[in-house]
């Protein structure tokens, strides 16, 4: 109580300090890098990413791209090439004239070297960069190469796509924010009983983000997913506690005294409900640290951080935001829109098993969808932009004109003879899908020596530790076709070279399925296992853990399931922070209704009544949660062109429905059905004497 008190009495040095706090907020926003790049969350221990490392450390090479020149005479292209080796951080551009005088016919090349870079009305050049993929350097070249190309010139690439991405977000990211803003300020006008209390609750809300936000800036960077998410996600989770606050300060109210006091008394009777409340959030949030593919550890700690700090503000910034308001949020309080649930409650508990039945009919299908869906999602990350970005478009090109849908590097030790690196390439050029092996020896030839070559090409193929050989595949990064091809090409390499690796986006890709396969299966396992265990301590029982899960797991089951019979493809991180954040975000529900069941029973009620008073008083608050994340999430799922960010606020939008729906109508039925076991596997509950009333008499109520 003392605390309470404190925040009380303080309330206008805690808005002040809050206030200030924004301003460093804000500046540690601004300088928290974003990164765009979800390849460079894997485990650091992968050849994929040593090699990566290598190859930067080695050859001073990074990021690669093609350039398509379309319809440009070879003078031209010539010149252009001149301009982007001038592009700060472009290392090398090999080309035609790389080898030969622009004078010099290319027909004159080997077939092969030809063909590599050159189609009916097309050229290409393949450039390297000196910075990595997702650096801010290598974007920042990537657009000053657009700028000089003009409208002729296609930039493929990771680093294309990884720049779109960016630009992107940047335009689309503060309208999210409004978006969400809009929406769950129109959904508390509707279901709360204040005008003006929604704008409130925003201020203190959006403070604490801002706040979040800001303290970013402490782990060195953030994922675009994150940086894209957190926002709405904060506002969405976080909004219950400060609704928990201003019912508490009403009936505090209607008890008599001041508006001080009776804040004081809501603000420890909040601090008990919402600190319970957010554990099994944090929890959730907190699951995806256990991912070896860091990107959901970096979602993780962002979002943790951010329901912790939403609990701090619901019972310090927003109770002084109250007190300085009140007059005027009692002058514009009405009537709640929600009708009285008793009629809906008695029909609930009435016809509970017809619940039961229509339950255990769904969760098959539900179970299946779920499943067909997890191995139905996607990784190429270019499937998640609009199909009007330069990158698709630049993609499109290199398929349509070269046949080339992903491109590999190929490190072998440079001490490998040269007539076994031959032999290898014309192995590897016969696996299905390879198009050719580019390197020193497809320049050369056999009866050339190596020293023929102008340092500036020998330098790009081979160094002191490695060379460098580029091998093109008709098949598309993260298909079967390339992960198979994948997995053959190393078998070669390996028998030529053990050290050798394979590296470049479509191998990174492969080792990124890998992983969160396995994360998926872990950080389901860490969720169930962590709430499970948060409900039996909060609720003191061994059975009422299962009954709670079973439901959100089936409304994820029904969530997640649905892609499948849509024929809709999710991206791959999709499922695996949906099941944990929907569990997480949603199970609250079950266990605000469970608990008032269990005081009902406590106190002598039978079953029937139990769930009835327990149902009717619950569904208020469940509504106002449940479409508090719809409406925070929905419309950014409708408006944002980036898939990945559509695609989780849609399963996050729909998720909160379908829980909110399971848990007003299935989970008062398992209550009922389940009633003995949970009495006698619970601390504290007693089942009620069979003399106190007949089963007769309880199914005629």
């Amino acid at each position: 109580m003392r605390f309470s008190k404190a925040v009380v009495k303080y309330r206008v040095p805690i808005l002040i300090l809050t206030l200030l706090l924004m301003i460093p907020s804000v500046l540690g926003m601004a300088g928290t890098r974003v990164n765009y790049d979800m390849l460079n969350y894997l485990p650091e221990d992968m050849d994929t990413v040593i090699g990566q490392e290598e190859l930067l450390n080695d050859f001073n090479k990074g990021a690669f791209s093609f350039l398509i020149l379309e319809d440009m005479p070879a003078k031209d292209c010539a010149a252009l090439k001149a301009r982007v080796e001038q592009v700060n951080h472009v290392d090398t551009v090999l080309w035609y004239d790389s080898i030969l005088d622009v004078t010099v016919p290319m027909e004159l090349l080997p077939n092969t070297l030809y063909e590599a870079f050159n189609s009916e009305n097309a050229t290409m050049m393949a450039v390297f960069f000196d910075t990595s993929t997702s650096s801010d350097l290598t974007m920042d070249a990537i657009r000053e190469i657009r700028a000089i190309a003009g409208e002729r010139c296609f930039v493929s690439g990771m680093s294309a796509l990884v720049t779109d991405l960016k630009d992107l977000c940047e335009v689309e990211e503060p309208i999210y924010v409004g978006i969400a803003v809009a929406l769950a300020c129109a959904a508390m006008l509707l279901l709360l009983d204040s005008w003006l209390v929604p704008f409130v609750f925003l201020a203190s809300i959006g403070m604490m983000i801002l706040l979040n936000l800001g303290t970013n800036y402490f782990l060195g960077e953030i994922s675009y997913i994150t940086k894209a998410l957190s926002a709405v996600l904060q506002l969405a989770v976080t909004m219950d506690y400060s609704i928990f606050l201003w019912n508490s300060y009403n009936e505090q109210r209607r008890l008599g005294g001041d508006n001080r006091e009776a804040m004081a008394n809501a603000i420890q009777a909040t601090l008990t409900s919402v600190v319970g409340s957010s554990i099994t959030t944090v929890a959730g949030f907190i699951a995806l640290c256990f991912m070896s593919f860091t990107m959901g550890r970096d979602l993780g700690i962002v979002m943790a951080k951010g329901v912790l700090l939403g609990v701090l503000g619901c019972v310090t910034v927003l109770p002084a935001l109250i007190l300085v308001f009140d007059k005027p949020l009692q002058k514009t309080r009405h009537r709640s829109l929600i009708p009285n649930m008793e009629k809906l409650s008695g029909g609930v508990v009435k016809v509970f098993p017809v619940f039961i039945v229509i339950f255990a009919l769904i969760v098959p299908p539900a179970l299946y969808g779920y499943n067909r869906a997890n191995g139905e999602v996607y990784y190429d990350m270019g499937q998640c932009l609009p199909e009007d970005m330069e990158y698709v478009i630049a993609e499109g090109k290199l398929r349509d004109d070269f046949n080339i849908a992903s491109t590999h590097m190929l490190l072998v030790d440079a001490d490998l003879p040269a007539k076994d690196v031959r032999s290898m390439s014309r192995e590897m050029e016969q696996v299905d899908g390879v198009k050719y092996v580019l390197g020193m020896e497809s320049v050369l030839g056999s009866r050339i020596p190596e020293e023929v070559l102008p340092e500036s090409v020998s330098s790009m193929l081979k160094s002191g530790n490695w060379r460098l050989l580029l091998i093109n595949s008709e098949y598309k990064v993260a298909s079967d076709a390339v992960n198979d091809q994948i997995g053959e090409l190393n078998g070669i390499l390996k028998r030529y070279d053990q050290k050798g690796m394979l590296i470049g986006e479509a191998p990174c890709m492969k080792d990124m399925i890998q992983t969160t396969d396995r994360d998926f299966k872990m950080v389901n396992a860490v969720s169930i296992i962590a709430i499970f265990l948060i409900i039996a301590l909060v609720e003191k029982s061994f059975t009422l853990p299962f009954i709670l899960i079973a439901v959100i797991e089936a409304a994820i089951f029904v969530n997640l399931g649905l892609p499948h019979y849509l024929g809709q493809s999710l991206p791959f991180i999709a499922p695996i922070c949906i099941s944990t954040i929907q569990l997480g975000a949603t199970v609250d529900y079950a266990i605000l209704m469970t608990t008032r069941y269990k005081m009902e029973r406590i106190n002598g009620a039978d079953k029937k009544k139990a769930v009835h008073t327990a149902l009717s008083t619950s569904i208020p608050s469940i509504i106002v949660s449940g479409m508090g994340l719809f409406a925070a999430t929905f419309g950014v799922a409708l408006y944002s062109e980036i898939d990945i960010i559509s695609s989780m606020c849609m399963l996050m939008a729909r998720g909160a429905v379908i829980s909110m729906v399971s848990v007003i109508f299935v989970l008062p039925a398992l209550l009922l059905l389940c009633d003995k076991l949970i009495c006698a596997t619970t601390a504290g509950m007693k089942r009620p004497k069979d003399s106190q009333i007949s089963n007769v008499e309880v199914y005629a109520k």
